[in-house]
């Protein structure tokens, strides 16, 4: 196999086309058989295939930095930089992460997997680059088409152009972000994409051309001058250029020869220009391409087609239990309606925006600008419900807080993949959310420990005229025993103990604590377990009861620092008949880390944070405190 002798990019430079062709179809067949194994980022890498060999072999990584936005579309780049034996850990604790790591190669430059951010990364770099003399380099930035409907990449496109910055942009064309892109100027490039005039017909001509005797590799480059006079007449041409980038394309993503001719010309360009480049998602492989939805964006994940939801009586995820619960509350209530940020899938909305299309909002990837249009229409007499990762909810905190909360707006944040997330690392835990949400005044967080939980505080949430997050996790959905749930904002006495210790347990974390309880009974310490549900505001009834024992301990699933924990012991201290009788707490969380990829519950195992983990700090704590009060 051609792929077994690619250990760095200076290898493809030695190949022919043929080749290359046929080393495409072998790292097609490597990647889906490494990522159906391992699980990982699929339909985003098999298109891009003949895009990244073109790549390394027209500019010379990495002292020209090649930038992927966003970074689950580098498994090629991976390989092709010599990671392939990697992929059998890929994604796994302590194995290759599934996004460009800086620790892993010096041909990876960010490993921020947010999108829309590369152009930024680009302009700094470019700025870096000419401030210091060094001539001869450039920079590459691959854009995904969802990734411009991000307002950070329109920012920096306008600083690279107005700088005439030494960037080139590669835009990778397939009408797709995780869905289908939503956005206007994706309409555009659709159009241009899809028109026959343009596309269709030039390649028949550059065909042709080639093919003729003598002539044909003059009359194929002279193919530019009917390129130019089409490209004038199309709005992404018009758009670019006014913000000072040159355009250029469309080209075939998939014609390798094609696209190095394309990418030479750019790289010889003195100033900022896109090449506009049109590629397949999911090319190469049936499953992939037949998945209208996602075109197997992640394999694991197996999209739902629109208007269903999944089959068993009782939901297998806290997101299909939300899906549900949004459902049943829609009917209800016509001012119900539901947002996302260019993942209606991921979070649970596609049988909503079947359901409801009309009351339904994809505004592509720009978190902020959902916040803020949700703010707009809860003033507009709606009851806006924004579904978000709590990683992605990092970027609309400013929003949240002045645009939502200020204005106390009845907006119900919905932050799906909250905590310890898992294969995904550090980019993707949602660790933050707790933290900052509580610090914005007047909202009110709940965390469900069980999959029926969401319905009851969806319902709750949208009684409230004012803001309200309910956060939830990723793994598998909790079931409440015999319908044991809360209601309103008050919290739940899970299990009452002997008045030593009482466990305050947030969320998904009810389970653990609940396990630390049984661990601790069988050595002779009840403890009394608590299901918080309502982090803000909290239950005075819980706290009054908290404050009863001689020990408290906190558990979230969230980073610590300025977390529920320490929200709830300032809420304690705050009840007038506790403030001169607080008892020892401790707050069990996320350490302030950045958290590597793993298992998530071998990850909550490592910090701790199960049931055992938890266990042995009660019994830490009380034989530190028996030890006080002994010697005093």
């Amino acid at each position: 196999m051609i792929l077994d002798h690619i250990n760095s990019p200076a290898d493809l430079r030695e190949l022919s086309y043929d080749e290359l062709r046929e080393l495409s179809e072998e790292i097609r067949a490597f990647i889906v058989e490494s990522v159906t194994a391992t699980g990982g980022h699929l339909g985003s890498n098999l298109g891009v295939v003949e895009l990244t060999l073109a790549l390394h072999r027209v500019f010379d990584s990495p002292r020209d930095p090649i930038l992927w936005d966003t970074g689950h579309q580098a498994y090629v780049h991976k390989l092709v930089t010599g990671r392939r034996a990697g992929f059998a850990t890929l994604r796994q604790e302590g194995g290759m992460s599934g996004y460009p790591s800086r620790r892993e190669s010096a041909h990876d430059f960010i490993e921020n997997s947010h999108a829309s951010t590369a152009l930024s990364y680009a302009h700094g770099l470019a700025s870096a680059i000419r401030l210091r003399g060094e001539e001869g380099r450039r920079v590459v930035a691959v854009v995904g088409d969802g990734a411009l409907t991000g307002g950070m990449a329109y920012e920096a496109l306008n600083n690279i152009g107005h700088s005439g910055s030494r960037v080139v942009i590669v835009l990778n064309d397939n009408g797709r972000s995780y869905a289908p892109t939503i956005s206007k100027l994706s309409e555009g490039l659709t159009s241009l994409r899809l028109n026959p005039s343009y596309v269709h017909v030039r390649e028949r001509f550059r065909n042709r051309l080639r093919d003729l005797p003598a002539v044909g590799g003059i009359a194929y480059s002279s193919i530019h001058g009917l390129t130019s006079a089409l490209r004038e007449i199309v709005t992404p041409h018009r758009f670019f250029e006014t913000l000072g980038v040159r355009y250029v394309g469309p080209v075939d993503g998939h014609d390798i020869p094609g696209l190095e001719q394309a990418l030479a010309h750019a790289a010889a360009w003195d100033g900022p220009i896109l090449l506009h480049v049109l590629t397949q998602k999911g090319r190469g492989y049936a499953p992939a391409e037949e998945d209208d939805i996602q075109r197997l964006h992640d394999v694991k994940v197996r999209p739902l087609p629109p208007g269903k939801v999944s089959d068993p009586v009782l939901p297998a995820t806290y997101t299909d239990a939300f899906t549900r619960a949004l459902l049943s509350a829609a009917e209800e209530k016509p001012e119900v309606v539901a947002i996302t940020a260019a993942m209606p899938g991921p979070t649970g909305l596609l049988a909503f925006q079947a359901r409801f299309p009309e009351r339904f909002f994809d505004v592509g990837i720009a978190e902020q600008h959902a916040v803020t249009a949700a703010a707009g229409m809860a003033m507009g007499g709606l009851h806006p419900v924004v579904a978000v990762y709590s990683t992605f909810f990092c970027r609309a905190f400013d929003q949240a807080n002045l645009d939502v909360g200020l204005h106390h707006l009845p907006v119900v944040l919905v932050l799906d993949r909250a905590g310890i997330t898992g294969d995904d690392g550090p980019s993707h835990h949602g660790l933050l959310d707790l933290s900052l949400t509580l610090s914005i005044p007047g909202m009110t967080v709940l965390a469900p420990s069980s999959a029926e939980e969401v319905k009851v505080m969806l319902d709750t949430a949208l009684e409230i005229n004012g803001p309200v997050v309910i956060r939830f996790p990723k793994t598998p959905a909790v079931h409440a025993a015999d319908g044991a749930v809360g209601a309103g904002l008050s919290a739940r006495l899970v299990r009452r103990g002997a008045g030593s210790v009482c466990i305050l347990a947030v969320g998904k974390m009810l389970k653990a604590s609940r396990d630390a309880a049984d661990q601790l009974a069988a050595d002779g310490i009840e403890a009394t377990v608590w299901d918080v549900r309502a982090v803000s505001p909290p239950d005075p009834a819980m706290l009054a009861d908290a404050a009863e024992h001689s020990l408290v301990v906190t558990v979230e699933d969230g980073i610590r620092v300025g977390g529920a924990g320490t929200f709830l012991v300032d809420a304690m201290r705050g009840l007038p008949e506790l403030v001169h009788s607080v008892p020892p707490v401790r707050v069990l969380g996320v350490p302030r880390s950045y958290i590597a990829q793993g298992k998530p519950d071998r990850i909550l195992e490592e910090l701790g944070l199960d049931g055992p983990g938890i266990a042995a700090v009660v019994s830490e704590a009380l034989a530190v405190e028996h030890d006080r009060l002994g010697s005093s």
